[in-house]
């Protein structure tokens, strides 16, 4: 039986880096409900790699969506 390896978790900092945020934003988004999805481990506030990238992936869906863009990660449109 093989044993699955552990997620990545981030930190306030870490998360944000990779969100192209400062720390103060991010802790922001988690006051009014907008930041991924995270959780407190050991009293600090920590994130998955996997539910960052899950957000980074809802955004560009949605506006592909309010573009009208079928093509998922299409940003553009040949004319």
């Amino acid at each position: 039986m093989t044993t699955a390896e552990p997620e990545q978790l981030l930190s306030v900092e870490e998360a944000s880096e990779r969100l192209r945020k400062t720390p103060a934003q991010l802790r922001w988004m988690i006051h009014n409900g907008s930041a991924p999805l995270s959780a407190k481990i050991g009293g600090r506030r920590m994130f998955r790699s996997s539910d960052i990238d899950a957000y980074i992936e809802a955004a560009f869906a949605a506006a592909a969506a309010e573009r009208g863009d079928t093509a998922k990660g299409t940003s553009w449109r040949i004319r």
